[in-house]
């Protein structure tokens, strides 16, 4: 046994070794690793799977970085993440890693529970969550993302026809610089309050009547959501810098329709 733990002992360290190449490398890490996240959304833990991208950066000197050790910290993780956490997680993952800067990258689905505008029926509507921390010269940036569907429908359609309108399914996808923690159920509403409606995955004949009749009496262009939803995101101090994209799956065209605006 002593043996075994001697030559373990003595099993070289090449990441460790210098390097004499002289070249720094800002990014090194694992990418796509699926593994489990436990999100905080409100006062709920929500478990979920995310696929998570790591990185720090490499000094010039130093031959290479240790992998195994972004498993480790994923692995050790045991709380719901929010930006706060995501802040002090980052931290610990870098003092892993002997690093000063780098970068944590997490994609993943949520469920936000959803009751029918007239019926009431409950069921859960799917969005696409999205985390990055990262940490370069000496300040730490926390990206909160989602993409949340929507429904819209043309305001041109409706002006020149005698009847009806063209409406699709849109996603709006809203990405902000926490500068205060910020819920996910409230950067989803940012989406639906800024859209012809919001859509639910069960509805009952009432609920689709209620739908259609929002959407005819509220037209969006991707313009005027790109726009709404700015305007919401600029009146709030929690959030940064941010870009607003929405998409219009177009259902008379066979491509989409899309609008961009940033805060930089």
């Amino acid at each position: 046994m002593s043996n075994l733990k001697d030559a373990l002992l003595h099993i070289p360290d090449t990441q460790s070794e210098r390097d004499e190449r002289h070249l720094a490398i800002q990014r090194v890490g694992v990418k796509s690793v699926r593994y489990p996240l436990l999100l905080r959304i409100g006062v709920t833990e929500s478990p979920t799977v995310a696929v998570w991208d790591l990185d720090v950066a490499l000094p010039a000197e130093r031959k290479g970085t240790h992998m195994s050790r972004f498993v480790a910290w994923l692995d050790a993780l045991d709380a719901p993440l929010d930006a706060p956490m995501l802040r002090r997680e980052l931290a610990a993952m870098l003092d892993k890693l002997h690093a000063t800067e780098g970068r944590i990258d997490a994609r993943f689905p949520f469920f936000l529970r959803k009751r029918a505008p007239v019926s009431g029926v409950q069921s859960l509507l799917e969005y696409q969550g999205r985390w990055t921390a990262e940490a370069r010269s000496g300040a730490t940036t926390v990206w909160a993302e989602v993409t949340v569907p929507v429904k819209s429908l043309c305001p041109c359609s409706k002006e020149i026809s005698d009847y009806g309108a063209h409406n699709q399914r849109s996603h709006v996808t809203i990405r902000v610089e926490v500068l205060q923690d910020i819920d996910w159920s409230e950067l989803v509403r940012f989406a639906e309050d800024s859209a012809s409606s919001e859509i639910w995955p069960m509805l009952k004949r009432a609920d689709e009547k209620w739908i259609t009749e929002r959407a005819y009496e509220n037209p969006k262009f991707v313009e005027d959501m790109v726009r709404d939803v700015a305007l919401r995101l600029n009146a709030d101090a929690r959030v940064g810098r941010y870009r607003v994209e929405v998409e219009n799956f177009e259902s008379i065209h066979a491509h989409s329709a899309y609008a961009r605006i940033e805060r930089t």
